[in-house]
């Protein structure tokens, strides 16, 4: 399995939806969803059948690989990018759950915020030494709160991204006389195409994991009709118009340098905090630690049961592997509701309890050898169900964990 990454330029406003059960509105989602980008190239390919103009479209068998197959192509999430940004950056990012930033002025300095900063060493170092860990901002003595979102990495300064949405109104049509419709007005939330304050198109960067026999087809297929997909909904009003771009990624992420340094820097830690006298635990020195951090929304299933954690048994089981030293020590996350619609179906899709992106779980081995190629695959991969759809992404060892609140960025 190769990495192709998608660039996604918004030419027209997007209809994300993501409608919550119960509810009469439809909000819009911040970022697009994988299964969104998935279900749009599908419906390409489809509609392309049988011309000799596509490849993909000519042979069945492609179609089946890419999308029915037991180890399907898999379509990640895709992240906003600021239009100025774009050429620079190397990857975009979700702040882990245990970010913090000022309650009264949040964000990143290089934003003229108070800085940011992550609580998972220190919170874990706290417990061991069994005290309390309640920070407060380093610039101004302030209260903290959680800061979410995405960010990136640029010559060692840190970057939020974000979109701005719209509400667009409509009238309906009654079919029978073409007209518009009585006492029938309905908004719709969409994504901006472009910021206020720069007439740039707004630009999305994600992944799909494509297998090595299709990787260049693939890429042919997407960057031959860059123009031609619609992404979301109300597509026949005009929203909805993208440009893509493919691009094969040929690096591979440096996962054991990551977990190393992830070690060195809560080791340096748990030192320092010997200050507040000695531990309840001494550190194990035989224990490599690492994390897992959420980098889109998970459906966890543990015997049957929907779950927010992962837990090691579960993990071992996504790895394919037995490791009775693996200990879970901290779990920060939260749930939420999903749904969806099926286009190919007509059908909506099933409620989802759903793990939401952000979470932080903190694993430790003592076989980290065993570990280092397991979760490579498992970034690739991604955990829990539907993955093919951009659920359960994953990224070991956030950098961002390294950043503590003296140091705050």
């Amino acid at each position: 399995m190769k990495r192709i990454q998608l660039e996604i330029k918004a030419l027209s406003p997007l209809a994300i939806g993501r409608q919550k059960p119960g509810g009469s509105v439809s909000e819009a989602e911040d970022y697009i969803p994988g299964s969104v980008i998935r279900g749009a190239i599908a419906s390409q390919i489809l509609r392309l059948s049988g011309h000799q103009s596509s490849n993909l479209a000519e042979n069945g068998g492609d179609f089946q690989t890419l999308f029915l197959s037991d180890t399907p192509a898999i379509f990640q999430n895709a992240y906003p990018v600021k239009p100025d940004m774009t050429r620079r950056i190397d990857g975009i990012w979700v702040l882990p759950t245990t970010a913090l930033s000022s309650k009264t002025k949040e964000g990143f300095k290089i934003e003229n915020g108070n800085g940011v900063f992550d609580t998972l060493i220190d919170r874990f170092c706290a417990e061991g030494y069994g005290h309390l860990y309640d920070p407060i901002c380093p610039n101004d003595g302030g209260r903290v709160e959680a800061y979410t979102g995405f960010y990136c990495k640029v010559g060692g300064n840190y970057y939020s991204h974000s979109v701005s949405k719209r509400l667009l109104t409509r009238v309906g049509i009654n079919r029978r006389r073409a007209t518009a419709e009585e006492q029938i007005l309905y908004s719709i939330e969409v994504i901006n195409e472009s910021q206020h304050h720069n007439q740039k198109p707004i630009r999305y960067y994600g992944s799909v994991i494509v297998p090595d026999s299709l990787v260049n087809s693939f890429c042919e297929f997407i960057n031959n009709r860059r123009e031609d997909f619609r992404l979301g909904g109300s597509t026949s009003r005009g929203l909805g118009k993208v440009e893509i771009t493919a691009k094969i990624i040929e690096s591979k992420p440096q996962i054991k340098t990551r977990i190393e340094q992830f070690n060195t820097k809560l080791k340096e830690r748990w030192r320092q905090w010997q200050v507040f006298g000695n531990p309840n635990n001494q550190l194990s020195s035989d224990r490599t630690y690492f994390t897992i951090d959420l980098q889109s929304d998970a459906i966890l299933t543990e015997q049957w049961r929907r779950t927010t954690v992962i837990s090691s048994e579960m993990l071992c089981h996504f790895a394919g592997v037995t490791d009775p030293s693996l200990q879970l020590h901290a779990a920060y996350s939260s749930y939420d509701y999903r749904s969806g619609w099926n286009t190919a179906w007509g059908l909506m899709k099933d409620v989802e309890l759903i793990t939401n992106k952000a979470a932080v779980y903190l694993f430790s081995t003592t076989q980290p050898n065993t570990w280092f190629t397991i979760v490579e695959d498992l970034e690739i991969r991604g955990v829990g169900e539907r993955t093919c759809e951009g659920f359960g992404q994953i990224q070991i060892c956030n950098e961002f964990h390294t950043v503590f609140r003296e140091d705050a960025v």
